[in-house]
C-alpha cells in the first residue's frame, strides 16, 4: 500500500486522504527556513560524528550532500512536495536521493519537534539582527535631520491643540527615543531566541551520545534548553517577539500620523519626496501620502498576529501539539512587515523637507507663549495659580481683539498686571520660548544638537 508520507506511515493502514495531506502540511509556508534547517543539520551531523554515533565518512557524506541539497534548492531545481509534509522532510529525502541509506542516518538523536524549534530560533535570530540594522539606519536619519532642523521653530501639541513652541528636531528626537527603546527591547528578546532546543527530540530527549553543549557552539548558540518538554512546546520567544514588533509597528504608525497630517494643505508643514506618494485616478491635484498611510494601516494585522500567537498557545498541554504548526505564518508576516516599513521609512525620512516658515506661522497662532508669560509672571513673585488666572484673561482678551499675545501693547497686558514690564516680550517671542527651554531633554535649539551629540554616540557604539 502507497503511504503518502514514508517518514511516519508504517503504523497505518491507509493512506492519508489527499485532502487532509494538503490541509496538514506546511511547506507552502515553511519552506523559507531551508538555509537555517541545513545549517541546524549540518551542526547536528558534526555533532553526532564528534560523538561517535556517525562514522567520519557519514559525517562528510551528509555534509557534502546537504550543501548540494541548499545549492539545488536556491538554484531552482528542487520541487517541494506536499506529500512530504514540510521542509525537513523535503530536504532529508533530497539529500537521502543523492547519498544514499547515509541520509537517513541524519535524523538520528532528534525529533522534527525539536529540529522546528530550532530552526524558527535560527530563522528569528538572523531577522532581529536585520531588523535592528534598519532600525539602526532609521534613527541616524532621524538624528542627521534633527540636527540640521535643531532652530526650526514648530506648534507642539497636546489634544491636538496648539500648546508650546518647540523645534523640529526636538520633535524628531522624540521619534528616535521610541525606537531606541524599540531596539532595546529587540537586543533583549534575541537573548532568548538564542537558546538551542536541539537535542530535546520529541519530547523526553534522546538515548544516543550527544552533546548539546557542543551543537550550541557550533550555530553560535548562547547555550541549550535546560528543560526538553519547554524546548519543544513552547512559542513564547516568537510571542515576545511579536510583542516587540507590534510596538514597533505602534511607534511607525504614530510618526505615520504625523506625516500625513504636516502633508495635508491645513498644516503644510512638511513636503514627502514624490517617490513615496501616489496620484488620485480622478483628481489631478492629489499627493496622497501613501507610504506613511499604509504603514499605518499595516499596524492593524501585526497586532492581529499577537494576538492569534497568544491564542494559538494558550490551551496547549505539554509537550508538542500540532496547533503550532500555525506559529510561522504570524511570525513570518510580521517580520515581513515590520522589514517593509523600517525600510520604508528609513528610506524617506532623509528626503523629507520642513517648511521653515508655515511652521513657524503655525506656532505663531493659538497663544503658544501662553505658559511663558505665566512662568514671567511667576518669576515676578506672582502664584502660579494667580498667573495663570492672569494669563487666561490675557488671552480671552486676544481671542476677543484677534491678537496673540506678543501683538498686544504694553499698556494691554499691563491692564492685567501690574508685574508685566517691557522686558515681558523678551518671553513672549517664539524664539525666546524654545531658547528658555534650556535643560537635559529640553527644546532649546542648543539642547537639541547636544542631544543630537549623545544619540549618535549610542548609535555609533552598538556591536
Amino acid at each position: 500500500m502507497s503511504q503518502t508520507n514514508s517518514s511516519w506511515g508504517g503504523r497505518f493502514a491507509e493512506a492519508t486522504d489527499a485532502f487532509v495531506a494538503e490541509f496538514t502540511a506546511s511547506i507552502g509556508f515553511d519552506q523559507r527556513l531551508y538555509r537555517h534547517d541545513i545549517e541546524g543539520s549540518i551542526a547536528h551531523a558534526t555533532m553526532l560524528a564528534e560523538c561517535g554515533v556517525l562514522t567520519q565518512d557519514e559525517q562528510e557524506a551528509i555534509i557534502k550532500g546537504l550543501r548540494e541539497v541548499q545549492a539545488d534548492i536556491e538554484s531552482g531545481q528542487i520541487q517541494w512536495s506536499v506529500a512530504l509534509e514540510d521542509v525537513h522532510m523535503n530536504v532529508e529525502s533530497a539529500l537521502t536521493a543523492k547519498i544514499g541509506y547515509v541520509g537517513k542516518k541524519l535524523h538520528t538523536g532528534r525529533s522534527r519537534n525539536d529540529q522546528i524549534a530550532t530552526d524558527i530560533r535560527l530563522y528569528l535570530r538572523e531577522a532581529i539582527d536585520h531588523l535592528n540594522s534598519e532600525i539602526t539606519r532609521l534613527q541616524n536619519s532621524l538624528i542627521d535631520l534633527a540636527e540640521q532642523e535643531a532652530s526650526t521653530i514648530m506648534p507642539g501639541f497636546t489634544h491636538l491643540q496648539t500648546a508650546q513652541p518647540v523645534t523640529f528636531g526636538h520633535h524628531l528626537l522624540a521619534w528616535n527615543e521610541m525606537l531606541q527603546r524599540d531596539y532595546e527591547r529587540l537586543v533583549d528578546c534575541r537573548k532568548r531566541v538564542n537558546i538551542l532546543p536541539l537535542g530535546a527530540a520529541a519530547l523526553a530527549g534522546t538515548t544516543y551520545p550527544i552533546n548539546r553543549a557542543r551543537t550550541a557552539e557550533l550555530l553560535g548558540f548562547d547555550q541549550p534548553t535546560r528543560n526538553s518538554l519547554d524546548s519543544v512546546s513552547d512559542r513564547d520567544f516568537a510571542i515576545e517577539f511579536t510583542h516587540a514588533g507590534a510596538l514597533i509597528m505602534m511607534h511607525l504608525s504614530r510618526m505615520s500620523e504625523e506625516l500625513v497630517l504636516w502633508a495635508s494643505a491645513q498644516f503644510d508643514f512638511i513636503d514627502l519626496p514624490d517617490r513615496f506618494c501616489t496620484g488620485s485616478s480622478i483628481m489631478p491635484q492629489k499627493k496622497n501620502p501613501d507610504v506613511p498611510e499604509l504603514v499605518r494601516g499595516k499596524t492593524g494585522r501585526v497586532y492581529g498576529h499577537l494576538m492569534s500567537l497568544l491564542t494559538l498557545m494558550k490551551s496547549q498541554p505539554l509537550a508538542y501539539n500540532k496547533d503550532n504548526q500555525e506559529d510561522k505564518e504570524p511570525l513570518f508576516d510580521t517580520i515581513d512587515t515590520l522589514a517593509g516599513s523600517l525600510r520604508a521609512f528609513a528610506d524617506m525620512v532623509p528626503h523629507l523637507n520642513a517648511k521653515k516658515d508655515n511652521m513657524r506661522s503655525a506656532a505663531a497662532k493659538g497663544f503658544s507663549t501662553a505658559t511663558d508669560l505665566a512662568d514671567y509672571l511667576v518669576k515676578k513673585g506672582l502664584p502660579f495659580r494667580d498667573a495663570h488666572e492672569v494669563v487666561g484673561e490675557s488671552v480671552a482678551f486676544g481671542i476677543k481683539t484677534g491678537k496673540d499675545l506678543s501683538e498686544l501693547s504694553l499698556e494691554q497686558l499691563q491692564s492685567f498686571s501690574e508685574l508685566i514690564t517691557a522686558d515681558v516680550f523678551e518671553v513672549l517671542t517664539l524664539e525666546g520660548s524654545v531658547a528658555a527651554r534650556d535643560h537635559l531633554g529640553g527644546t532649546a535649539p542648543n539642547q537639541v544638537k547636544s542631544a543630537c551629540i549623545s544619540a549618535r554616540e549610542r548609535v555609533a557604539t552598538r556591536k
